[in-house]
C-alpha cells in the first residue's frame, strides 16, 4: 500500500493539481472582458503591467499595503499560516528525499527542528483563523460550512505529519494518514477556494492594472469609461 500511495497515487495527485490549476488559469484569462471588468488590457499596457507586478509585490510583503497595516493581527495570522505552510511542506527533508527517489527532483531542505516549529505555527494560526471566523460577525456571515471543511483538509497533512514524525501512538497509521491527506489536499486545490493560492496572482494583477491606470490618472479619452 505504501508503494502505491507514494508512487502512482502521488503522481496522479500532482497531475490533477497541475492540470487543474492550468485549466482554471486558462478559464480565468479567457473570461477577461475589458468592458465587463472595466479594466484596461489594451490601453497604457506598459503602465498596467508595471502596476500589476507592483500590486502583487506589495500584497506579498507583510504590512506592505494599507489594508495589511489596518489589521495587524489578521495580517500576522495570514502570513505566518501561509508562509509556514509553504516552507514546511517544501522544505521538509523527508518530502525531498521521497521526491528524489520517485521523480529525481528535490527542493531546499530545512532542519527538522525548523520544520517542526513551522508546523506548530501553521496549526496554531489555523486555530486562530477558525476562531476569527466564529467570533467576528462580519466574517462569520460570509463563512460557509465548506470553509471549515477546507481548513480541516488543509491542516490534516500537517497535524498527521507532526504526529507521525514524533511517533505518537501508531506511526504507520499517522504516516498513511499524512500521505493520503496530503494527496487529498493537492487534488482539492483546483476545484475549491484553495485555488486562490495560484489565482491570487491573476486577481491581484487585474486589480493592480485597474488602480494603476484608471485611478492612477492614466485614463485616456479613447477608453470607454
Amino acid at each position: 500500500m505504501y508503494n502505491f500511495i507514494t508512487g502512482p497515487l502521488a503522481g496522479f495527485s500532482f497531475l490533477v493539481f497541475l492540470v487543474g490549476l492550468l485549466i482554471r488559469s486558462l478559464v480565468y484569462i479567457r473570461g477577461l472582458d475589458t468592458s465587463l471588468d472595466r479594466v484596461s488590457y489594451g490601453v497604457d499596457t506598459t503602465s498596467g503591467v508595471k502596476e500589476a507586478f507592483r500590486s502583487i509585490f506589495y500584497w506579498l510583503l507583510p504590512f506592505g499595503t494599507r489594508g495589511w497595516r489596518l489589521h495587524p493581527g489578521m495580517t500576522a495570522l495570514f502570513f505566518i499560516f501561509h508562509f509556514g505552510l509553504l516552507l514546511s511542506a517544501v522544505g521538509s527533508q523527508a518530502h525531498n528525499i521521497l521526491l528524489k527517489e520517485r521523480w529525481g527532483i528535490s527542493f531546499f531542505s530545512l532542519p527538522d527542528r525548523i520544520v517542526d516549529l513551522l508546523t506548530l505555527l501553521v496549526l496554531a494560526t489555523a486555530v486562530g483563523l477558525i476562531f476569527r471566523r466564529l467570533l467576528m460577525p462580519q466574517v462569520r456571515i460570509l463563512t460557509k460550512p465548506s470553509d471549515y471543511l477546507l481548513m480541516i483538509i488543509t491542516i490534516a497533512p500537517f497535524l498527521s505529519g507532526f504526529l507521525a514524525y514524533h511517533q505518537v501512538s501508531s506511526y504507520p497509521f499517522w504516516m498513511i494518514t499524512h500521505i493520503l491527506s496530503g494527496e487529498l489536499l493537492l487534488m482539492a486545490v483546483p476545484f475549491t477556494r484553495l485555488s486562490h493560492c495560484f489565482l491570487f496572482f491573476f486577481t491581484r494583477a487585474q486589480l493592480g492594472m485597474d488602480f494603476g491606470i484608471k485611478r492612477g490618472g492614466l485614463k485616456r479619452a479613447r477608453m470607454a469609461w
